[in-house]
């Protein structure tokens, strides 16, 4: 009889496990963050960012479930969207289509996106152009000013740890020490080659927060050289703050367990010189 029952759990914590896993995969959040600076000019001052990365629409994530994330994108009201790479999984047939949705987002301020590892192993060509033609800025080693009246910050990133070469100074060039910069990197270990102190704000992605973690304490399998260092959250270094998504697809398997996909959504707040982080 013990032995019948030992049997019993042996099939059905894996089949628990695995319906549960695969139910996190659609279980998609919205992560809120302030970021508080005194570099942050007064017209920036409560406007919103949303970032949103590695989307991976493919075989595991369909047209319809990006349909549906930009309906949730567009509700928010951003003033600024950014996109941090990795658009499709396993196959360049799903550029098209994804940017097709893409193409729907709405803000008052630009559209902000950078390549990830993924976009240049499927056709970092075709992705670049359909960023372009959506109207999107492209940020791999590039930036732009970003105007509100006579305020402004600045907005840039570099291309891919893995697949590309990162210019950081095509972001900071033509930036003082009381400018407000975001740098966009898909991979948040060029954040240990990050030199300076020009750069308020980094958005990743890639890690997907480990994907599947030991009840979102760590994950056994991260996509980085640092361990835990950068899977996932905010991080503080100095005055630049470091946002990591979770992503909101998956790669092989399509499963997440405690670490649910994510829309980032961040508030800037102008803050006094006397305050702090």
């Amino acid at each position: 009889m013990k032995s019948k029952k030992n049997l019993t759990l042996l099939f059905v914590v894996p089949v628990l496990f695995f319906l549960y896993a695969y139910y996190e995969t659609y279980n998609l959040k919205i992560t809120c963050y302030t970021i508080n600076s005194e570099f942050i000019p007064p017209a920036f001052s409560n406007k919103s960012i949303v970032f949103v990365s590695d989307i991976h629409h493919g075989p595991f994530f369909s047209l319809a479930r990006v349909t549906s994330l930009v309906n949730k994108i567009n509700a928010l009201h951003p003033d600024i969207i950014t996109l941090g790479g990795d658009y499709v999984h396993r196959g360049n047939k799903y550029i098209i289509p994804v940017f097709n949705e893409l193409a729907k987002l709405k803000c008052e301020h630009g559209i902000y996106a950078v390549l990830g590892n993924h976009d240049h192993w499927e056709n970092k060509k075709l992705t670049r152009q359909k960023i372009i033609e959506n109207g999107f800025k492209d940020c791999d080693n590039k930036s732009y000013w970003v105007k509100i009246g006579e305020d402004s910050i600045k907005i840039g990133g570099v291309g891919d740890l893995w697949t590309d070469k990162q210019i950081p100074d095509s972001t900071t060039f033509d930036m003082s020490s009381q400018n407000f910069g975001i740098l966009l990197s898909h991979n948040p270990d060029y954040l240990e080659r990050l030199r300076g102190d020009a750069i308020d704000l980094t958005l990743s992605g890639h890690t997907h927060g480990g994907q599947v973690t030991f009840f979102g304490l760590f994950a056994p399998i991260l996509p980085s050289h640092y361990g835990q260092k950068y899977r996932y959250g905010m991080l503080q270094s100095g005055k630049r703050t470091s946002i990591i998504s979770s992503g909101v697809g998956t790669i092989t398997p399509p499963l997440r367990f405690f670490c649910r996909p994510e829309i980032v959504c961040l508030k800037l707040v102008r803050t006094s010189h006397e305050a702090t982080y």
